[in-house]
């Protein structure tokens, strides 16, 4: 058997990709550098809870990684639409947030327009709508 990269051949799954290859490299960046990543965040880690790192390493990169990863190498549509949906519901506990926890803040906004694009791209071509 032979691997094969799969490289995205239509509009549809170069939209998809392009999310998958954000997701992995947001996965990177909390795997390598994950204090970068709080300060970009805007999260930051008390002295005596180092545990917090290794958060960044384990939890939040792994499933950016994992996700990412899975969808760049075997570039399956449900594939993408996990990775849709995962950025979906990372959209809506933040929309959540900004209701019931008063985190009403410009970054939070921001940042829910960057996740529902993220959202949007794979869903878009899982479901057909961009061939």
């Amino acid at each position: 058997m032979e691997f094969a990269f799969p490289w995205p051949m239509s509009q549809g799954e170069w939209l998809a990709w392009s999310s998958a290859v954000v997701t992995l490299l947001l996965g990177l960046l909390l795997f390598l550098a994950p204090a970068l990543a709080f300060r970009i965040l805007r999260l930051q880690v008390k002295p005596e809870k180092a545990a917090a790192i290794a958060e960044a390493r384990g939890r939040m990169s792994g499933f950016y990684l994992g996700v990412g990863l899975c969808c760049v190498l075997l570039a399956q549509p449900l594939l993408y639409m996990a990775l849709g949906f995962s950025w979906l519901f990372t959209a809506f506990g933040r929309l959540l947030s900004m209701m019931s926890d008063g985190a009403n803040t410009p970054f939070n906004w921001a940042s829910i327009v960057v996740e529902l694009v993220l959202a949007a791209l794979p869903l878009a071509f899982a479901f057909g709508f961009v061939p």
